[in-house]
């Protein structure tokens, strides 16, 4: 019995290490990709209709907007990464990745591009299928979250 769980902790502890790996460089990724024309283009049906970025949009206009946006993931996605030195930074980081998905979550709501146009509330185009997936991210968010702050307190 001994040895099933532990193989079961050795391949959680993997899992968890796969996990915060991918969170973090997918997080990284797309903020480096921020500073890119198209990726300000992309971005633009998201920011203008929604209640929370519209302002800002307006303010700083589209690139200064992605350009901050992509900072922000940076430094999150940085902040995932640092758990092996900074377990604490770490679950800082996660937070911050949580609030971020939650955020791109409310894009489903406020963007009417993410919907297919006459087919419902339930019926997404490629772009509420591409926020969908932030679904799958927030729960990482926690996971690695939970995981880090284990770490913090075992310190």
């Amino acid at each position: 019995m001994g040895t099933r769980h532990a193989s079961a902790d050795d391949l959680a502890s993997v899992g968890f290490s796969v996990l915060r790996c991918a969170l973090a460089t997918n997080i990284l990724w797309i903020g480096a990709l921020k500073f890119k024309q198209y990726e300000v283009e992309n971005d633009e049906p998201l920011v203008t209709s929604s209640p929370l970025f519209a302002p800002f949009r307006r303010k700083l206009g589209a690139q200064k907007l992605n350009r901050l946006i992509g900072v922000t993931e940076i430094a999150v996605g940085s902040l995932i990464a640092a758990k092996p030195l900074a377990p604490t930074a770490s679950a800082i980081g996660s937070f911050g990745a949580v609030g971020m998905f939650l955020t791109t979550l409310s894009f489903l709501v406020t963007t009417p591009q993410a919907r297919q146009e006459g087919q419902g509330i339930l019926s997404l185009s490629l772009l509420g299928q591409f926020v969908l997936k932030d679904t799958v991210l927030l729960g990482a968010a926690l996971l690695t979250a939970a995981d880090s702050l284990r770490a913090a307190r075992s310190r």
